[in-house]
């Protein structure tokens, strides 16, 4: 599984200083704003979606979802009860696909929540795209083209609304932002510039510690609008839970306490027995938390 460290950000500084050409795509322009302290402002563009169901487990279905967008077709699949009490988007870590996910959706659903994970763009799936690119985004970004790390945070955001707009509850249904490995990125920026996410959990992941701070300009303006260690200033009061195994080997242990101590209140830290990404502890964990809120499972 790949991941994106500080250092890589600090080491493509000098590249992104020099950039110059970049990649124009059929986005309409100026859907984004950045200011000064490196805050995200997104205007994200419209998508239409097309559901297909799959499969049906009792009372669970099981679907296949193409979110039509102008920035390229994204894709998803979900799975939830006919009346869920809460959901959760999932942005996979690099290099994982959404059907990795299936039998977490389903357990996720047969507990009574919506869950809906996102072919990331670039990660090898159905989703079109370029791995995590730091130095090509920025190129885009320096002449106001749309960076795919925006567009992938956009994913998430529409992904919410989505799952909004199906279930039409009110109060909204809240949904909660998730994420693992660097989709946990992904997931603390789109809760971040949303604030219709009911809030934030990120699975062994971390921040790029602000590294952008010690640039001028372009450069620091976009390395801190991707750092997930600002834009997560945001949320609250919403809850972020995050979930770090010690054992970790590729993003060590005490990143994600960084992390963590970067984030704002109402936050809880969870060290659980594993490696890199979540396993049942996890789930058990995070359906326990969820369960105090929302009741137990019926």
């Amino acid at each position: 599984m790949r991941v994106f460290a500080p250092l890589i950000c600090l080491s493509l500084l000098a590249v992104l200083l020099a950039a110059g050409c970049s990649e124009r795509s059929a986005l309409p322009p100026a859907g984004y704003s950045v200011d000064d302290s490196g805050m995200l402002t997104l205007e994200c563009p419209p998508c239409t979606a097309n559901e297909t169901p799959q499969e049906r487990y009792g009372d669970v279905t099981v679907s296949r979802i193409v979110f039509l967008c102008s920035g390229g077709d994204v894709y998803a699949l979900a799975a939830y009860p006919p009346s869920p009490r809460a959901g959760f988007v999932l942005s996979p870590g690099a290099g994982v696909k959404k059907e990795g996910y299936i039998s977490q959706a389903l357990l996720y659903a047969e507990k009574g929540y919506a869950f809906l994970v996102l072919d990331v763009r670039g990660n090898g799936g159905e989703t079109a795209g370029y791995p995590l690119d730091l130095e090509r985004d920025f190129s885009k970004f320096s002449t106001g083209a749309w960076p795919q790390y925006y567009l992938s945070v956009c994913d998430m955001v529409t992904a919410r609304k989505y799952l909004d707009e199906k279930f039409q509850r009110v109060p909204p249904l809240p949904v909660y932002a998730m994420g693992e490995s660097n989709g946990g990125r992904y997931a603390a920026v789109a809760a971040g510039v949303d604030p219709a996410f009911a809030g934030y959990i990120g699975i062994s992941t971390s921040g790029f510690s602000r590294a952008g701070a010690k640039y001028t300009g372009d450069p620091r303006r976009f390395l801190l609008s991707v750092d997930p260690e600002i834009q997560a200033q945001r949320l609250s009061p919403r809850p972020s839970w995050i979930f770090h195994a010690a054992g970790d080997p590729i993003i060590p242990f005490s990143r994600g306490q960084e992390f963590f101590l970067a984030l704002p209140e109402p936050k809880e830290f969870f060290s659980f027995n594993g490696t890199h990404g979540s396993n049942a502890e996890v789930h058990e964990l995070i359906l326990g938390k969820c369960a105090q809120i929302y009741g137990p499972a019926g």
